[in-house]
């Protein structure tokens, strides 16, 4: 069985349009099969206290309240997504010392023969909202990584970007590695250009311990870097957006 995957990974921010701005960072990501039980290092918890460690309330779902895979899979079928041997990835963040915060995390859903024939990209903001979008073609056929799957975007992310436009999505999952890239379009703003890139390999307690030391606030960094960034946006002078009311559903396309 395929052990729990570490991603050292790298994002990438670049704004376009009247205000210019770009950043990149270090990432560390879990790539888990939540439905199977995976060999994994002792300093990874599931569903319990540790170091590092990964629970089901944390996806599918309100923050903190989650239904983990099972969710994914009572939103497929409402949504008539209906994919052969249905096999469930998960790529987020863990949590480090008891706290967690994904800007976005990605549920990969593959068939019987390990095609990806869905993503659904849970974005969740600073607000403690949480919007999912379901990316996968009409007809289910397999995403290639040369694919651009588009959707349109409902819900507030950023103040500093309006609630309006599109997003197109690349996803070049491998067993070795992973490309994905987001696209955001607005005509009146520009957009912004997003990717996280980087090796898959699993993840061992030395990795988890190398992660800490590397990065050891784990997500509460990703948090004060978003707000860093917002800071220099504001010193840019970029336009700024109050926090509009969550969409009333919870998954778009």
């Amino acid at each position: 069985m395929t052990p729990v995957l570490h991603l050292r990974g790298h994002t990438v921010h670049a704004r376009h349009g009247a205000v210019m701005h770009r950043f990149g960072y270090g990432v560390d990501y879990l790539l888990t099969a939540p439905e199977a039980d995976q060999p994994r290092p002792r300093l990874l918890a599931r569903n319990r206290a540790g170091l590092v460690s990964v629970h089901d309330a944390d996806h599918g779902g309100p923050p903190g309240k989650g239904r983990g895979a099972a969710w994914l899979r009572d939103l497929l079928t409402r949504e008539g997504v209906h994919i052969p041997n249905l096999s469930i990835r998960l790529l987020a963040q863990p949590r480090v010392l008891g706290h967690v915060f994904n800007p976005v995390s990605f549920w990969l859903c593959h068939d019987g023969s390990d095609q990806l024939r869905a993503v659904v990209a849970e974005v969740t903001n600073t607000f403690g909202d949480r919007h999912s979008y379901l990316c996968a073609h009409p007809d289910l056929a397999p995403i290639t990584p040369q694919d651009r799957l588009t959707a349109r975007k409902i819900f507030h992310v950023s103040p500093f970007q309006p609630v309006s436009g599109e997003y197109r999505f690349r996803f070049d999952i491998g067993t070795d590695k992973i490309g994905i890239l987001i696209d955001y379009r607005d005509g009146a703003d520009g957009g912004v250009h997003a990717t996280l890139t980087g090796r898959l390999a699993p993840l061992t307690n030395r990795g988890i311990l190398a992660a800490c030391l590397r990065r050891p606030f784990g997500s509460r960094r990703v948090l004060a870097l978003i707000h860093w960034q917002a800071l220099r946006l504001f010193l840019k002078r970029a336009p700024y957006r109050t926090r509009p009311e969550p969409p009333a559903q919870e998954v778009s396309r």
